[in-house]
C-alpha cells in the first residue's frame, strides 16, 4: 500500500569532518592510482621500451563528481541502518555505480515517478545524483518527507540559475543538449519557473537550431515544427508566440565549439529579425571541467600518437564528447575499460555513430614491434584506477609486465 504524504524534512548534511575523513580514505582505497599519478609527475609521458603512453593533462574525476561519490559514501557511513536510495546513476560511470549497489544503495527510477517513490518514508535516505533532479522529483521526494542528500553539481545549479531568470522574464530558453539526459530534464523543469508558466525547447544538433532559427526569423508550419520537437518542448510550447525573446542555456557537457555557434547562429536570427540583440540573451553555461577536459584533448592531439583511448562510461555526455574530438584526428576508441582490449587483434569500443559496442581490428602496427605511442583521455566521471587497467593492459599486450611498469 503506498505510504501517505509525511511533513517535509529538510535536506541532510552528511559533510562532517570526522565522516568525510574516513570517506575519503575510502574513496582514495577504491578509485585512486599510483601509476597515473607517476605518469602525470612525468609530465604525462610515460616510456618503456619502444612503447609510449601520453595522458592529456586534464582527464577523469572533477570537483563535482568527487563530491557526489564523497556524499553517496558518506550517506551510508551516516546511516548504516536505514534504506538508502538513489535516483537513476549517481553519475554515469557503472564501476562506481555497480559499487554503490554493494553498499546496499537501491537504485529508483529516474525516466518517471513510479509507485517506488510512493513507498519512500520518514526513515528512508534518497541521494539526488550529480546531474540533479526535476523540479516535480524534489516535491515527491520532500512530501513523502525522507531525507534528502543532493549531490547536484555546482556547475549545474547555476544554469538552473539562468533558466529560471529566463523564466522570470518571459524569455524561452533555448537549452542545447540532449531530451532525454538526466541534466537535460532536470534543466528544462526549472525553465518552467517559479509560477510554472516558463518555456523551452531543447535542440541538440547544428541542424536543430538552423530549424529553429529558421522558424524564429520567418516562421513556418507550427504543427511540423512541433512534431519535430515533440519530446523536447514544454507543455503549451507554440512557436509562433514563445520564439519572440529567446536565451540560451546548455547542458553543461556538450561540446564547448557546438554550443558557441548555436549562441552566435541564435544572436544573428534575432539580430536579423529584429534589428538588435535586445530579444536575445546568453550566459557561458559549459561547466569549468568539461571546457578543461576539451581543451586538453586539443592540446594533446598536437602531438604525435598513433591512436587514442577515451575511457568512460558509454551513456557519459562528456566522454562521448571527447570521441568525437578525437576521431576527426587519428584513430580513436571508446572503451569502458581494460577489459575493452580484448586480444592482439581487436578491441571492444563504443560506437557512436551505431550507438552500440562492436569489435574493431587495431592499426596494423599497434602490435608489431614498431614503436607506437598510445594517447590516452578520459571523461570527468572516469576514476583513476580504471585508467591504470588500461594503462597495465597496454603494456601486457606489448609484451610489458606489470611488476616491470610499476618499478618504471
Amino acid at each position: 500500500m503506498p505510504k501517505t504524504a509525511h511533513k517535509k524534512k529538510k535536506k541532510v548534511n552528511v559533510r562532517t569532518p570526522e565522516v568525510m575523513e574516513k570517506v575519503q580514505a575510502e574513496v582514495a582505497r577504491h578509485y585512486e592510482s599510483s601509476i597515473v599519478e607517476k605518469v602525470r609527475e612525468r609530465g604525462g609521458v610515460f616510456t618503456i621500451g619502444n612503447t609510449t603512453i601520453r595522458l592529456a593533462q586534464q582527464f577523469g574525476f572533477c570537483y563535482g563528481v568527487e563530491r557526489a561519490i564523497d556524499l553517496a559514501y558518506a550517506s551510508r557511513r551516516v546511516f548504516p541502518d536505514n534504506r538508502i536510495f538513489l535516483i537513476g546513476e549517481i553519475i554515469h560511470n557503472p564501476e562506481v555505480n555497480e559499487q554503490l549497489v554493494e553498499m546496499g544503495i537501491v537504485s529508483l527510477p529516474w525516466q518517471e515517478i513510479t509507485e517506488h517513490y510512493d513507498d519512500l518514508g520518514p526513515d528512508d535516505v534518497v541521494i539526488v545524483p550529480a546531474f540533479g533532479a526535476p523540479v516535480s522529483y524534489m516535491e515527491k521526494l520532500e512530501n513523502q518527507g525522507c531525507m534528502i542528500i543532493d549531490t547536484t553539481c555546482g556547475d549545474v545549479m547555476k544554469v538552473w540559475r539562468r533558466v529560471k531568470s529566463y523564466a522570470k522574464e518571459s524569455i524561452t530558453s533555448i537549452i542545447h543538449g540532449k531530451a532525454g539526459h538526466e541534466e537535460t530534464r532536470a534543466t528544462a523543469s526549472r525553465a518552467l519557473g517559479e509560477d510554472k508558466s516558463g518555456h523551452y525547447v531543447v535542440v541538440l544538433t547544428l541542424d536543430d537550431v538552423d530549424y529553429v532559427c529558421d522558424y524564429l526569423k520567418n516562421g513556418g508550419d507550427r504543427d511540423e515544427f512541433l512534431s519535430r520537437f515533440s519530446d523536447a518542448v514544454s507543455s503549451g510550447f507554440d512557436p509562433d508566440i514563445h520564439l519572440k525573446r529567446v536565451g540560451v542555456a546548455n547542458q553543461t557537457t556538450m561540446l564547448k565549439s557546438e554550443t558557441e555557434e548555436i549562441q552566435r547562429r541564435v544572436a544573428a536570427a534575432v539580430i536579423e529579425r529584429d534589428g538588435g540583440p535586445e530579444n536575445f540573451k546568453v550566459f557561458d553555461t559549459i561547466c569549468g571541467a568539461t571546457q578543461e577536459r576539451q581543451d586538453a584533448l586539443f592540446e594533446l592531439l598536437e602531438k604525435e600518437m598513433d591512436l587514442l583511448l577515451v575511457v568512460g562510461g558509454y551513456n557519459s555526455s562528456n566522454t562521448s564528447h571527447l570521441v568525437e574530438i578525437g576521431e576527426k584526428n587519428l584513430p580513436t576508441f571508446f572503451i569502458r575499460g581494460a577489459r575493452c582490449l580484448t586480444s592482439l587483434e581487436e578491441v571492444a569500443h563504443f560506437d557512436l555513430h551505431r550507438k552500440e559496442e562492436i569489435k574493431s581490428g587495431y592499426p596494423d602496427r599497434m602490435f608489431s614491434k614498431d614503436a607506437l605511442i598510445v594517447g590516452i583521455t578520459a571523461g570527468a566521471s572516469c576514476p583513476n584506477n580504471l585508467i591504470e587497467n588500461t594503462i597495465l593492459k597496454i603494456f601486457h599486450l606489448r609484451g610489458v609486465d606489470e611488476a616491470t611498469v610499476r618499478a618504471a
